[in-house]
């Protein structure tokens, strides 16, 4: 008798009736858009599940399962995936854990675009703790970031604490790798602030959601920008779409599914509407192709986008 296939070889050839399955779908390739001079699709792979994270508030078991699901070869898979639908950009956090996957898709020849977050809570110039900043750049333009965005969350707190300044230092570093420069935000203030103080990026990476869904915070719950309990990312979501249409600079939207808790016909479609140029979704593997078909529909049919497409 033959020998049985390894595991490893069984996973590879699964990956590869996979991709090679989806191959149609490419046909059809997804919209784009620019950011800089960077061409991108206008639904992108969101970077929390690559990186084994969940926002599910207090079912700490789904972290677990997350994890053990997304193991490096299915990550591999997913990647493949997502080009082979034609989802050709991804923003993650580039943690230790993850960069090596996708520098193993690269090597594989992958083509999918990195915009990577710069700010790790370790190298955060929240404290004038700009060389930290500096050599952290440096580092993913050498890892090979195709775009760099200021994390949102340490934006929000510098804009809070009235921080622009350093915050304008600090996206000054990132113009000068020469990539596309983003801003994060959950707080509609960040965007608002960098607005009035003329901060040089390229893009906005600026949460949306509505809401209505069911474990959303009821009226008067919304007190923060961003919230577990109950679980929301965008705590302003009429503010953020009134302001967003002043906003000539393209805008990513990000936990436009809140964390899972808004499907993604609905979801993509609020967002797309509201004014959104991209939209950044979280996916499985499993869920890619029926992502990818939704955003098409949407995408070829917006009546209601009063916003012009800034990208």
């Amino acid at each position: 008798m033959p020998d049985r296939p390894t595991r490893r070889e069984l996973m590879k050839t699964t990956a590869a009736l996979a991709v090679s399955a989806a191959a149609p779908a490419a046909e059809s390739a997804l919209p784009k858009g620019e950011i800089g001079k960077l061409k991108i699709s206008r639904l992108m792979l969101g970077g929390n599940l690559l990186a084994r994270y969940t926002h599910s508030r207090d079912l700490k078991y789904v972290y677990r399962l997350a994890e053990h699901y997304n193991t490096d070869e299915k990550l591999l898979e997913t990647l493949a995936l997502a080009e082979a639908h034609g989802i050709d950009t991804l923003a993650v956090h580039p943690d230790p854990r993850t960069m090596p996957v996708l520098k193993r898709h690269r090597a594989r020849g992958g083509k999918i675009k990195w915009i990577l977050c710069t700010e790790p809570p370790e190298a955060a110039p929240v404290e004038g703790n700009l060389d930290a900043h500096r050599r952290r750049v440096a580092d993913l333009v050498e890892q090979g970031a195709d775009a760099l965005y200021f994390w949102g969350v340490r934006a929000d707190q510098l804009v809070k604490a009235g921080k622009m300044d350093l915050l304008a230092k600090a996206v000054e570093v990132m113009r000068a790798t020469k990539l596309p420069v983003g801003m994060g935000g959950h707080a509609l203030a960040t965007v608002v602030e960098c607005e009035k103080a003329g901060i040089d990026c390229d893009f906005y990476l600026k949460t949306l959601h509505h809401h209505d869904y069911p474990t959303a915070p009821r009226p008067g719950q919304a007190a923060d920008d961003f919230r577990e309990f109950p679980g929301y990312w965008c705590g302003k979501p009429q503010e953020t779409v009134e302001f967003m249409s002043t906003v000539k600079k393209p805008w990513i939207a990000f936990k436009v599914m809140a964390a899972g808790a808004i499907p993604p016909q609905n979801a993509f479609r609020y967002a797309f509407e509201k004014g959104a140029d991209f939209v950044l979704a979280g996916m499985f593997d499993f869920e890619i192709a029926d992502d990818v078909q939704l955003a098409k529909g949407i995408l070829a049919d917006l009546p209601n986008r009063p916003r012009p497409w800034r990208a």
